[in-house]
């Protein structure tokens, strides 16, 4: 019905191209308006003001090779004081800024090795939009952003990829296990090693103590009964202890015993030979 009266509505961020008699003659801001059609006035089209996006799958080969695929998004819109050159001079604006994007890809990946394409995909984005920037600029677009959202390389490649930083990642595991196996070690020998000292200590005062309560006894029977000898009360001595061993064997009912002979008699053999070892040590000395 509007139309037939000569009058179009432009809707928000849209511009309206109009033609007198097949000839560019405006661009109609939001809103409504006369086009009166008997005059030869008409709306040619409209344009779209509001920012698209355009994602473009390239495959490209890397330095060392390998052929990926590389995703970027393009965000572009079209300049409403330049509605007239977006307007006319392209037919398929998507096909072109898909080419320029195909040119600059294909041109920068292959100088770069696949770790590299990686990590400096943000440079590859900024190659892009300079060049979509520069080119569209004439045709009355504007790159608003360029992104590298994805780098899909060869799938056996991935695999080697994810099989390389696994075994890199087993390889520390290992090291830091073995670091820890090493430093447990260590930490269990200088303990082992402080209580086989303190055991030592312990016995060597056990003995000391021994050797000074044998000596006071051997010192006090020899004040106390006149005439006996150091040999007679280590005899004694030797006799007490033979007894109470005896005593702590039978007490005990699972003892693991060697049995020497036993007799009264035999503890002076014991004693001398006892002896006679020490006095054949002190000749070696």
């Amino acid at each position: 019905m509007g139309q037939a009266l000569g009058c179009i509505q432009v809707e928000q961020s849209t511009v309206a191209i109009t033609e007198t008699f097949g000839k560019f003659d405006e661009v109609l801001e939001p809103g409504c308006h006369c086009l009166p059609w008997c005059f030869g006035k008409q709306a040619a089209g409209f344009l779209s003001l509001r920012v698209q996006q355009l994602d473009v799958k390239c495959e490209t080969k890397t330095k060392d090779n390998v052929f990926v695929n590389v995703v970027a998004s393009i965000q572009y819109r079209a300049l409403a004081d330049k509605a007239q050159d977006a307007f006319y001079k392209l037919s398929n604006t998507r096909a072109q800024i898909q080419s320029y994007v195909f040119d600059v890809i294909r041109a920068s990946v292959p100088k770069l090795e696949l770790d590299a394409v990686f990590e400096q995909k943000n440079d590859i984005a900024k190659a892009v939009e300079d060049e979509l920037e520069k080119a569209m600029s004439h045709y009355g677009f504007e790159i608003v952003q360029t992104l590298i959202v994805d780098i899909e390389p060869d799938e056996h490649v991935k695999r080697a990829m994810n099989e390389i930083n696994a075994a890199a990642r087993l390889r520390v595991a290992a090291n830091e296990k073995a670091e820890a196996e090493k430093i447990l070690q260590i930490k269990r020998a200088e303990g082992d090693a402080e209580s086989k000292y303190l055991a030592g200590l312990g016995v060597a005062r056990q003995r000391q103590a021994i050797v000074d309560g044998l000596r006071d006894s051997v010192l006090a029977f020899s004040v106390n009964v006149p005439g006996t000898t150091s040999k007679d009360v280590m005899d004694m001595v030797l006799v007490t202890q033979y007894f109470d061993t005896m005593k702590e064997i039978g007490a005990s009912s699972k003892s693991n015993s060697v049995f020497i002979p036993h007799g009264p008699g035999a503890v002076r053999d014991i004693t001398t030979q006892i002896r006679d070892g020490l006095l054949q040590g002190r000749t070696v000395e």
